[in-house]
C-alpha cells in the first residue's frame, strides 16, 4: 500500500490526482470553472495557493496549509473532490468515482524543489503537447501570475521566488526535467 504524506499545518504540498482509469475529469469549459469555484469554497479557507493547473484528465495544486483552521485540510480536499464528482455524475448521468483514491500529496521541503514544481505545474500543458507555451493555456495559474488581476493566488510570493517577473517568464520558457521532481 502506498504511503501518503499527512497534511500538516504550515507545510507546503504538491497535491495532484487524475481521473479513475486515467479517464477525463473535465469535459467542457463549465467544468473547469465549476471546479475552481468549488476550490475557492473548500480549499481557500485552509490553504494558500502558489500554483495550479487543470488538465483534461488530471490536476496539480501547490499549496501551503494554513496554520490551524476549523476544518482539517484533508477533509476540505475530500469535500472538494466529492462535491465535484457528485455534480459531474448528475450532469453527465454517470455513476461512481471520478478521481483515483486517495489523492496524492508530496511535501515540498526545499526552495529549489518549490521553484521547479511551479515551473513544472505551469508547463504541464506544454509537456503534454496541448499548447506551445504556458502563456497559451487558460487553465493554470501562469496567466494569473503575469497579469494584474486581483485573486487569491500568492502571486507576489511566487514572483519573488524567481526574483522578478521577467526572470519568472524567461524560466518558464525553458524545459523542466520532470525526472528531477521525485514524483
Amino acid at each position: 500500500m502506498e504511503k501518503f504524506e499527512h497534511l500538516e499545518y504550515g507545510k507546503i504540498y504538491h497535491i495532484y490526482n487524475r481521473g479513475i482509469n486515467k479517464g477525463d475529469v473535465f469535459f467542457e469549459t463549465k467544468n473547469y470553472e465549476y471546479f475552481m469555484n468549488l476550490y475557492a469554497k473548500h480549499i481557500d479557507p485552509v490553504s494558500d495557493t502558489y500554483a495550479w493547473c487543470l488538465m483534461k484528465n488530471h490536476f496539480h495544486f501547490l499549496v501551503r496549509i494554513k496554520d490551524e483552521t476549523a476544518k482539517t485540510p484533508h477533509q476540505s480536499f475530500s469535500n472538494l473532490f466529492n462535491a465535484y464528482t457528485k455534480a459531474i455524475n448528475k450532469r453527465y448521468n454517470r455513476h461512481s468515482s471520478l478521481f483515483q483514491r486517495p489523492f496524492k500529496r508530496k511535501l515540498v521541503d526545499n526552495e529549489a524543489y518549490l521553484k521547479n514544481l511551479i515551473l513544472y505545474i505551469h508547463n504541464n500543458p506544454v509537456n503534454h503537447g496541448v499548447c506551445e507555451s504556458a502563456l497559451d493555456y487558460a487553465w493554470s495559474s501562469y496567466l494569473t501570475c503575469v497579469s494584474d488581476k486581483a485573486n487569491n493566488l500568492k502571486k507576489a510570493e511566487v514572483i519573488d521566488l524567481f526574483e522578478d517577473l521577467e526572470n519568472f517568464k524567461n524560466l518558464h520558457k525553458l524545459n523542466v526535467n520532470i525526472t528531477d521532481l521525485e514524483f
